[in-house]
């Protein structure tokens, strides 16, 4: 049904007017190995590993007609937890929704950012590089 590698794609943005912002991504896998668990601590996944974190998101802002990767002091970087399949097909299809409680660097002469997010499974198999549209900052 879906390739054994994860799938990512761009699904919504809302920001709020207190800085935060929600942000879903749409995910499949075939083979249903998404997510980690509270225990998945040992390598490759410790806390010094770099497959810790199974989201990665790069932030990227729009200066002098290019689209710039400014150092952050906090990385977007998540551990999305383990996704169960339903039914008796391991394949998984769903959503991520990100709680973002900064999307764009205070002080920002930007007038846009745009994020870039990749998934791992616990394979280590990493999904496609999904792009969001450039987003205006307030």
């Amino acid at each position: 049904m879906f390739p054994d590698e994860p799938t990512l794609s761009f699904e919504s943005f809302e920001a709020m007017d207190n800085g935060m912002a929600t942000m879903t991504l749409g995910f499949t896998d075939g083979d249903g190995n998404v997510g980690l668990s509270q225990g998945d601590t040992l390598p490759p996944f410790c806390a010094t590993c770099p497959h810790h974190h199974n989201l990665i998101g790069v932030y990227q802002q729009w200066d002098d007609e290019e689209w710039v990767t400014p150092p952050l002091l906090v990385p977007y970087a998540y551990r999305v937890p383990v996704a169960e399949p339903t039914g008796s097909s391991p394949a998984l299809e769903g959503t991520i929704a990100l709680s973002l409680t900064s999307w764009y660097l205070a002080g920002t002469t930007s007038d846009s950012v745009r994020f870039q997010w990749t998934l791992w499974d616990r394979d280590l198999q990493p999904s496609n590089t999904v792009t969001t549209p450039a987003l205006a900052v307030p």
